[in-house]
């Protein structure tokens, strides 16, 4: 019986590009290829890539997108009403006519891009069953 002991960069797998991912993700393309879409509906991803085949029905970018977009959405939207409250005086219903619509439609525009960056973040670092094997559980009533 022989044990194969392998050490540093030659026991991790390679190095992907984070950015470029995550760039790929944003325009809503396969983050492995760039070329095929990595959306079938609004926030459904497709199963996997059409033109090179990278699987991506187990990602799970579940929860961070949404908080990344009220995060973005939330600064921009009280800057800019903070601001624009500093020019004009408005009644309380026309700044809700006003700032409601636009965190809106900004939340709405930013969702896709930011869900398809955290997909591209995933796969670049490996995560939920990018890097070839499933995320199981070890079964640790073995060790026992």
């Amino acid at each position: 019986m022989s044990v194969e002991i392998r050490y540093g960069d030659e026991a991790s797998p390679k190095k992907r590009d984070l950015w470029g991912a995550m760039k790929r993700g944003w325009l809503g393309r396969c983050p492995h290829c760039g070329e095929g879409r990595l959306y079938k509906s609004f926030l459904k991803p497709v199963h996997s890539c059409e033109c090179c085949g990278e699987e991506m029905h187990h990602q799970r970018a579940d929860d961070l997108p949404p908080y990344l977009v009220i995060f973005i959405t939330g600064h921009v939207i009280v800057a800019a009403f903070m601001i624009f409250e500093e020019l004009v005086i408005l009644n309380t219903w026309q700044h809700l006519a006003i700032w409601a619509p636009m965190t809106i439609v900004m939340a709405l525009a930013l969702m896709q891009p930011v869900k398809g960056a955290v997909i591209g973040m995933q796969w670049a670092n490996y995560m939920h069953g990018f890097g070839g094997e499933a995320d199981e559980v070890a079964d640790l009533d073995r060790y026992e």
